[in-house]
């Protein structure tokens, strides 16, 4: 059973097939989905999705393109919904300077504040970093969070050992599939498999050969795929060790 670790299934991509498409995942070899939250609507959808499914969990965060709309209200809102017990992880969070949909001091500073409410109530963060990769890890190293995932890892090699050092695991999308993802498929080949996550990102970055159609979470056996032929071992095995990595960074125990 594969576990996928990064969905959004409360995008409006899936209105039409949401519960079809989940209620499908388990028959189709996938026992849990961890969805995202990525500003307080979609984390409050991802609660109610969570309570909905039995296999889906949840994130609770503001994303970086959004931390405009961070407020003390906001991460009030946040921490009640992190009491939640299907609640697993706080993020998706960090800095994008790709965007820039919101000014980059107000990214640093709705950063610093979801990181302390995250180590404030004792749950793991999912990183998002897009052209941040250094100031994103000097910003957790200063902080208190050591346990969390870099979500789709965009950085080199010595990046992503630095935060393996550091506690942290290392989210591998369908972007292990691209033709020009060489700097990822060494990082794959560097770092050990006891610390590497799958994920979609559905409905996003869709590997090949289905790129450019919507994600979901049956594709992860693509990525699985990859990262077994790189590291010259089964696709099973990469299904069993990254599933005890999830299972033992969000706390989901030997039910899932």
């Amino acid at each position: 059973m594969i576990i996928d670790s990064h969905t959004h299934y409360n995008h409006k991509q899936f209105n039409e097939d949401q519960e079809t498409l989940l209620n499908a995942l388990p028959s189709q070899g996938i026992s849990t989905v961890i969805n995202i939250g990525y500003d307080l609507e979609s984390s409050q959808a991802s609660v109610e999705m969570a309570e909905a499914y039995p296999h889906v969990y949840a994130t609770v965060g503001v994303h970086p393109h959004d931390a405009k709309t961070i407020n003390e209200q906001v991460l009030k809102a946040l921490e009640d919904l992190c009491t939640h017990k299907k609640v697993v992880a706080f993020g998706e969070i960090g800095l994008d300077f790709f965007h820039n949909f919101s000014p980059a001091h107000v990214q640093r500073k709705g950063f610093n504040h979801q990181l302390a409410l995250a180590h404030k109530v004792n749950l793991p963060v999912v990183i998002h970093s897009r052209d941040a990769n250094d100031e994103v890890f000097n910003m957790i190293e200063a902080s208190s969070v050591r346990r969390g995932v870099i979500h789709s890892f965009s950085g080199d090699t010595a990046l992503a050992l630095k935060y393996v050092e550091l506690g942290f695991y290392i989210g591998i999308s369908g972007v292990i599939t691209f033709d020009k993802s060489g700097k990822l498929q060494d990082t794959v080949a560097a770092i050990p498999l006891s610390s590497m996550l799958l994920e979609t990102d559905c409905p996003y970055l869709t590997p090949k050969p289905y790129r450019g159609k919507r994600n979901n979470s049956t594709y992860l056996t693509f990525v699985a795929a990859e990262i077994a032929k790189i590291k010259g071992i089964t696709a099973e095995a990469v299904y069993a060790q990254t599933s005890k990595n999830t299972k033992c960074l969000f706390g989901l125990g030997d039910s899932v």
